[in-house]
């Protein structure tokens, strides 16, 4: 082994030699294409003599530690065959189409409304949180702005005019700006988010929590201000939580009595009672904190002070929301939290096996389990393969700014998402255009076509996009234009034993259909309700094709339809036997029921927007609602069926007025309907 060390030693002596050498004759040791370095050819011996002195070395320790060398084939081996395996499985499982089924049956599922569930509660959970780390932050910072302020008045004696503590103040405002910025979204997602999936009760106590260490926090420069808005604030939450005892409490409800209203203007109205008054000589503190110092109070005292000021009113809002047993919960928990930890852990051990196991008797376990298996497998392959991608360095360059500026971010892009689509929701409107089917007939119908031409017709009846129309007409027939089912094109993929069973652990059996009397007809059961009735209806088509069909379960309940409804227009009772004047209707799944209920030549009511190919034949329009006024006998109520759009801009502006109340209640109210 010495003399190996000793062999490279002496070849790198002899290298340097010879590019000192060279270098002393004025040769620059550099090759090019069309000239020869004389000391190259020594340069490749050289590097042989290396790579056999290396290999030599090699083999003397493979002969002297050959476990290690026996383990370090094994490495080389398994990690070669997992290569190997996981390109064979590459090959053989579709991962682009498995990765495109998840996606479009994912996608599929999704809907507004959910959507309207879990936006809310996300921006409300992610800036509570954000409220969080600010606050954190100012009471860490808050100890280096006393030390600073001490140091600023020492050399304000050598210099007067010397003005460092501005700069710094606005340096330390950061912190309690983006605060501010969370509580605007914290306050706005409140009213929009459900109340059930938010624990007012243990939120309230943290806000407390919260709003102590902000107070704790504050310059005691200002220390009586403080006091005396902190104060005042208090007795003016707890007059108006005295509306809230019951009627027996008379004395005490006079202290958040309203006595007058004064509106001004449309959309506000001014509350003359003792918490408004208390709330007017709050601003007026405010007012007092701010001017002083000339008015550098406004970053040095008022806005840290905000902070305190915006977790003692979150504090009041989730104590409206809470409840007394919610509290007495909360309060027993953290208890226990603090001085029996260790029983606590194992109360929520033994519930959280006790769950599973419920939720492994209920197959809902073992759904998830195949769910995360479907949507791992192909990403794994696909991460697998690309041994260079690294999710934490992602993530460490996502959040290398801060989680707050993160957080503030994506909710400012949410919320400037989600006002765009408000804007252009339309909400519950009514469509009530004077635009009639006899003059759009007139001008777009089939005489108009034999004037000007179908062309000409097109582009004059383009004008008329954007009416929102309700007409009559007669009910000529509906077909399933479109069916999408994500589930059972991803099952259709497998192997058959594993469709089965996956057809069955998420779809449903065929009922059994021994001693059903089919012959009796659901239009002569008008005692069961609605219902009721789709119900037998459905289970008595499945018993018609359970002896035909090819499986045992079947998963049609994830089958979204999409119809196309015939309406022909009637002049004078009689109906025009062109085809030519026959409106297409687009109806969404959840006409499904009525569409399949009404009979060819029923009158129906339609509201639907003008937009698309107007003027052509059988033009296709976006059916809105649909009701059928001579149906004898109906399954829904009076025969009508309404596309579902939540009123977008209600929820806004309830979200508004909220807000509204928030900062400026008792003293204004939000006088708008909602």
């Amino acid at each position: 082994m010495m003399w190996c060390n000793y062999v490279c030693v002496c070849v790198s002596v002899c290298v340097c030699v010879c590019v000192c050498e060279t270098l002393q004759k004025g040769v620059c040791p550099v090759s090019h294409k069309k000239s020869v370095w004389p000391g190259s050819q020594m340069m490749l011996e050289t590097k042989r003599s290396m790579n056999r002195a290396l290999d030599i070395k090699s083999y003397f320790l493979g002969l002297q530690y050959p476990l290690h060398l026996i383990l370090d084939v094994k490495e080389h081996l398994v990690d070669w065959a997992s290569r190997a395996g996981v390109q064979w499985l590459s090959t053989i499982i579709p991962t682009q189409h498995v990765n495109a089924l998840v996606f479009f049956f994912i996608i599929s599922n999704l809907s507004v409304d959910l959507f309207f569930f879990f936006i809310p509660l996300l921006t409300f959970y992610l800036a509570f949180i954000s409220m969080a780390i600010c606050t954190l932050r100012v009471f860490r910072s808050s100890k280096c702005w006393q030390n600073f302020s001490a140091l600023a008045a020492l050399l304000r004696r050598f210099e007067p005019e010397l003005d460092v503590e501005s700069h710094f103040g606005w340096s330390q405002l950061e912190q309690q700006l983006y605060f501010l910025v969370s509580v605007c979204f914290v306050i706005f997602s409140f009213p929009l988010a459900d109340k059930r999936w938010i624990p007012c009760s243990e939120l309230c106590t943290v806000a407390m929590f919260f709003t102590a260490l902000s107070y704790a926090s504050l310059t005691p420069a200002a220390a009586s201000y403080a006091r005396r808005a902190f104060i005042i604030e208090v007795a003016s939450s707890l007059c108006a939580l005295t509306t809230r005892l019951p009627e027996a409490f008379k004395t005490l409800r006079l202290l958040g009595q309203t006595f007058e209203t004064v509106p001004i203007g449309e959309l506000a109205v001014l509350t003359i009672s003792l918490p408004c008054l208390l709330y007017l000589y709050l601003f007026y503190l405010f007012f007092s904190m701010a001017r002083m110092h000339g008015f550098r109070g406004t970053y040095c005292f008022l806005v840290p002070y905000l902070v305190c000021f915006m977790w003692l009113e979150f504090t009041v809002v989730l104590l409206q929301n809470s409840t007394l047993i919610g509290l007495i919960r909360t309060c027993v928990a953290y208890f226990l939290f603090l001085f029996a930890l260790p029983v606590l852990a194992l109360g929520l051990a033994a519930m959280l096996m006790i769950q599973m196991v419920k939720w492994f008797l209920e197959l809902e376990l073992t759904k998830m389990l195949v769910t995360l298996a479907v949507c791992v497998v192909p990403v794994t392959l696909r991460l697998w393969t690309r041994f260079s991608l690294s999710i934490l360095s992602v993530l460490r360059s996502i959040t290398h700014r801060g989680p707050v500026k993160l957080i503030l971010l994506c909710l400012c892009c949410v919320f400037l998402v989600c006002m765009g689509y408000v804007y252009s929701a339309e909400g519950l409107k009514v469509y009530n255009s004077t635009l009639t089917w006899e003059q759009y007939s007139t001008v777009c119908g089939p005489s108009a076509w034999k004037q000007h031409g179908i062309t000409r017709t097109q582009i004059l009846c383009s004008h008329l996009e954007g009416h929102r129309v309700t007409w009559s007409g007669r009910f000529q027939g509906v077909r399933v234009a479109e069916t999408e089912n994500g589930a059972q094109s991803l099952i259709n993929l497998l192997p058959v034993f594993m469709g089965d069973w996956l057809r069955c652990l998420y779809g449903d059996e065929y009922p059994s259909c021994e001693g059903r009397n089919v012959s009796n007809s659901l239009q002569e059961q008008t005692s069961v309700n609605a219902s009721v009735l789709f119900q037998q209806r459905e289970e008595e088509e499945l018993c018609r094709i359970k002896p035909v069909a090819k499986h045992r379960c079947h998963v049609k309940r994830f089958d979204k339809y999409r119809f196309e409804v015939t309406v022909r227009h009637p002049v004078g009772g009689a109906e025009i036997e062109d085809t030519d004047s026959d409106i297409i209707l687009l109806a969404s799944h959840e006409f499904k029921q009525l569409l399949l209920n009404l009979d060819e030549g029923s009158m129906v009511e339609f509201s639907t927007k003008l937009e698309g190919k107007l003027g052509s034949k059988l033009p296709r329009l976006e059916l809105k609602a649909i009701h059928c006024l001579n149906c004898r006998l109906s399954l829904l109520p009076e025969g009508r069926q309404v596309k579902i759009e939540r009123n977008w801009r209600k929820s806004v502006q309830a979200a508004i007025k909220f807000a509204f109340d928030f900062f400026f209640s008792p003293l204004l109210s939000a006088r708008f309907k909602v």
